[in-house]
């Protein structure tokens, strides 16, 4: 087949294609089992894998294909190949469950200046919709980075000869929206424009055996970003970026976190959340087994003033800090300029337990900060076997506490004398929404 007889200048990722290729079977599948799920090898519908040639039709065409068909199928990504793909969205529902098999390697144009103009500029490769889908392979997503994280942003002037940033929208490497029961595994991951993997209103998500590498001074390019997402299992993976290697963000809930090595990075994240006045419920969420080194952050809780909601039922739970500025911090000021202005509502962090957390932190700063809001304390703080010396030197600082209430139920090094005890009093039922 020539590259054009496959290829539709009309086709929708939504449509089916108006002809595609019969599937082939894989190479490796020698003992052609009865039930053995149908191959969509995106060559057979004219990507020629070079690095050069723009493959986005023939993707699109595989995967319409593939979701069309009533059996479960692979959507293969063949070893041996580099593969140009535009900013698209896959969409569904899909007849079955499809896996997306990545053994080459991916990628999108390289740069803001090769991107095109009709094509947005702050995502990448989209899922929408979509139920039963395994995302998984050998091979590499490289989102070819560095030329968005170069970009001068340069200020230019407002109402009342005020500075405003420049625009400077970065793509997505990989976000899931609206879609359930998904599978993303083994892949490597590297040099995101922005978030490596974002997943929006998503449900029963199980991420395992991922590698996800950035540069440590890359802008924003945090390893997994979950929002308004729940039934979370992220499991084997290493992190290495220039933002948080987990983020937690507004609406998520049941999120467990096992064996992750992060770092260089900002840590593992629960917020921000409570930006511009707005509601978020974070709930029942571990981070446990897991090793974070030469980060900016640990284990962070962060909420801006003037939100409103609730943050509980959260443990941290054996983790071992390498050389980590902020090992445990609750900062319910979370700003990024330096003029936010205080506010009496806030998100209500309550219920956090802390067990097991040991290892060394940058002496810069103190290794834990318990900074609650003035009007709406944190409560139920735990902190049992906590051990924190400093990387250098033999000098402990002492922990940082703001209106936060807890308990220390063994010896902690450094002990955190600065909680307060008991229950705040003077909390208004009415001024806590419990989600």
């Amino acid at each position: 087949y020539t590259k054009q007889k496959h290829l539709h200048p009309k086709s929708r990722i939504s449509l089916p294609p108006a002809s595609a290729p019969e599937a082939v079977s894989p190479s490796y599948n020698v003992n052609s089992a009865p039930h053995s799920p149908t191959v969509f090898n995106v060559q057979s519908f004219g990507a020629i894998g070079d690095g050069v040639t723009d493959d986005t039709q023939a993707f699109k065409m595989a995967w319409d294909t593939a979701c069309q068909s009533e059996e479960t199928g692979v959507l293969l990504v063949p070893k041996g190949y580099s593969f140009l793909i535009q900013s698209t969205i896959f969409t569904g529902p899909c007849k079955s469950g499809i896996t997306f098999q990545i053994d080459g390697i991916i990628m999108p144009p390289d740069g803001p200046d090769s991107w095109p103009i009709k094509y947005s500029k702050k995502q990448w490769l989209v899922f929408y919709r979509i139920s039963r889908l395994s995302l998984q392979g050998g091979g590499v997503i490289d989102g070819r980075g560095e030329k968005w994280w170069n970009l001068p942003c340069k200020t230019h002037k407002g109402i009342n000869r005020t500075k405003l940033p420049g625009p400077c929208d970065s793509p997505v490497a990989i976000r899931f929206f609206l879609s359930s029961n998904l599978t993303v595994q083994g892949l490597k991951v590297k040099n995101s424009p922005q978030f490596h993997f974002r997943f929006d209103g998503c449900q029963n998500v199980h991420i395992d055996l991922l590698t996800i590498k950035a540069p440590a001074l890359s802008p924003n390019t945090d390893g997994i970003h979950i929002e308004n997402t729940n039934n979370v299992k992220i499991y084997n993976s290493i992190v290495s970026n220039g933002d948080d290697c987990v983020s937690i963000g507004a609406g998520c809930f049941n999120v467990d976190i096992k064996n992750i090595t992060c770092g260089p990075s900002h840590g593992i994240s629960i917020g921000s959340l409570g930006v511009r006045n707005s509601r978020a419920c974070v709930s029942d969420i571990t981070v446990s087994d897991s090793v974070i080194k030469q980060s900016d952050n640990g284990v962070r809780i962060k909420t801006w003033q003037g939100g409103s909601g609730a943050v509980s039922a959260v443990t941290f739970h054996n983790i071992q800090m390498d050389t980590v500025r902020n090992p445990i911090i609750i900062d319910q000021y979370y700003c990024l300029t330096k003029n936010c202005p205080n506010q009496t509502s806030a998100v209500f962090v309550s219920d956090i337990l802390y067990t097991n957390i040991k290892g060394t932190y940058d002496v810069r700063s103190p290794p834990m900060h318990f900074v609650c809001s003035d009007f709406l304390p944190c409560t139920n703080l735990t902190l049992s076997e906590v051990e924190l010396l400093p990387a250098q030197g033999h000098i402990l600082s002492n922990p940082v506490c703001w209106n936060a209430y807890g308990i220390m139920q063994t010896l902690i090094i450094p002990p955190v004398n600065c909680l307060l005890e008991g229950i705040p009093k003077l909390m208004p039922e009415s001024d806590v929404d419990r989600c």
